[in-house]
């Protein structure tokens, strides 16, 4: 659902994006509604990476593919309770 947003921005820069708007064969809401999506799906990216010091652990244990994990827990905790 679309809905109207004013917005305050300076005159000379609103003349040069009408322009370009223009120019590109696009309205200027367009412009402006895929600037701020990319810039909000960007910081969501960046919101999901991993840290550096975190990235060396992924790909160090080859797990097999029909490995059961409940199952494999139960073993474990079973072995350890005979101990």
């Amino acid at each position: 659902m679309k809905t109207k947003l004013t917005l305050t921005i300076e005159k000379s820069l609103i003349e040069k994006a009408k322009k370009f708007a223009n120019e590109s064969g696009r309205s200027l809401s367009d412009l402006v509604e895929n600037y701020l999506e990319k810039e909000v799906k960007e910081s969501e990216n960046k919101q999901l990476e991993i840290p550096e010091e975190f990235q060396g652990l992924f790909g160090t244990v080859n797990l097999p593919v029909d490995l059961n994990e409940k199952e494999t827990i139960r073993q474990i905790l079973a072995e350890k309770q005979k101990s």
